[in-house]
């Protein structure tokens, strides 16, 4: 049985996408991209957790950038929910297919194999899943990242050509092989969704941003068989947001400090004479 999933196609491939050396992940590079400024958002290390900051009504793209060496499968979630299928996250679930140096920014909800609803930090009571009764792990993106199975393939049978008689008489071509690739099969059982929600209390709930579902846009894609080289991710890189202004009440961006009220003055310089140069050494 093929197992299908989403590969990332040509369009949202960004081959001059500039990606900073602080992303996130080993085998996947994965960033936030604040899409109405073009800023690739810092993230801030804190309590154990990565951060970034969003800022309320901008659109924003995951950005990857697949290096491990070999295809990959990413299965995205965001606020607790698969941006392609709509369902609560697992990991087992269908994913973006990159191959090995592949570039792409995943910029929406997945609608169609031609469109997607725009990512866009909003409210939590406005966020795509706490319009579907899924409030909980509101704040939160995960990519489960899973390398393709490799099945070896035994060289063939090296043929027995006979000595041409004259250079006329040579071979066009042998030993050529038209095999097919050996189908996917079906991927291990299920594993069960691990909550990354923070514990906030409900009343900082309404404060706390989410990702809405935004304008639909043109990103088409299709499908692609894949096999996971195992049923757990290689790698899970996990990225927590909210605005600004919680992230530094929180301490998670320090405080901007004030320089103290200073009197300017009108000859700063103090007067003397001129000073010796320095000493030579």
């Amino acid at each position: 049985m093929l197992i299908k999933t989403l590969a990332a196609a040509t369009a949202l491939a960004l081959s001059t996408l500039s990606l900073p050396a602080a992303a996130l992940g080993s085998t996947v590079d994965v960033n936030v991209v604040d899409r109405v400024t073009g800023e690739t958002l810092p993230a801030y290390w804190h309590g154990g957790r990565w951060w970034v900051a969003g800022k309320p009504g901008n659109r924003y793209a995951v950005s990857l950038n697949n290096r491990s060496g070999v295809r990959t499968m990413t299965v995205i979630s965001v606020d607790g929910v698969n941006v392609i299928s709509g369902e609560t996250a697992a990991h087992d679930q269908t994913g973006y297919v990159l191959n090995y140096g592949q570039q792409a920014q995943i910029t929406g909800w997945r609608k169609n194999l031609a469109h997607v609803a725009a990512f866009e930090f909003t409210a939590l009571p406005d966020s795509y899943a706490a319009r579907t009764g899924r409030p909980d792990n509101v704040g939160v993106i995960g990519v489960a990242v899973f390398r393709e199975r490799v099945r070896y393939q035994p060289p063939a049978a090296p043929s027995i050509v006979p000595m041409p008689r004259s250079r006329s008489e040579a071979p066009y071509d042998y030993g050529r092989d038209s095999s097919e690739a050996q189908a996917a099969k079906t991927p291990a059982p299920s594993l069960s969704n691990e909550s990354s929600a923070d514990s906030a209390t409900s009343a900082r709930r309404e404060q706390r941003l989410g990702t809405g579902h935004g304008r639909s846009e043109h990103a088409p894609t299709h499908n692609v068989a894949f096999e996971r080289a195992q049923s757990t991710p290689d790698e899970m890189i996990t990225i927590h947001y909210d605005s600004r202004d919680n992230l530094i009440a929180m301490g998670v961006i320090p405080q901007p400090r004030h320089r103290p009220h200073h009197s300017p003055q009108p000859f700063p310089a103090t007067a003397g004479f001129v000073p010796d140069p320095p000493r030579r050494w």
